[in-house]
């Protein structure tokens, strides 16, 4: 299967590299986006062929549950996508050094 179901925890690595790059313009977008405005994000350009196959391939992740179809050919993140994926940017880089208050502390000595 190239395009597994999404779980909890299921990270967008799992992902072929188009899909991820869907799911995150859809993570970014303000509002649900149709498949002319994701493909001309990806750097696709704007033609009919395009905008099929990158339909196909947004249709297969509202399927699998990483997104959704709001209406006809508008496409946003399914919501516990989007907030797994808000709350692995608000988390703090692995090897932070932020301390209280959100300042940054160096070690003594």
């Amino acid at each position: 299967m190239t395009v597994p179901r999404w779980r909890q925890g299921t990270s967008t690595s799992v992902l072929p590299t188009a899909y991820q790059d869907a799911v995150e313009i859809l993570a970014d977008a303000a509002e649900a986006m149709r498949a002319g405005q994701i493909a001309t994000a990806m750097g696709l350009g704007d033609e009919a062929a395009k905008r099929e196959g990158l339909r196909s391939k947004l249709k297969r992740l509202v399927e699998r549950g990483w997104a959704c179809e709001d209406g006809p050919g508008l496409f946003t993140l399914a919501e516990p996508v989007a907030r797994q994926l808000a709350g692995q940017a608000a988390e703090p880089a692995v090897g932070s050094a932020v301390g209280e208050g959100g300042i940054e502390s160096s070690p003594a000595g």
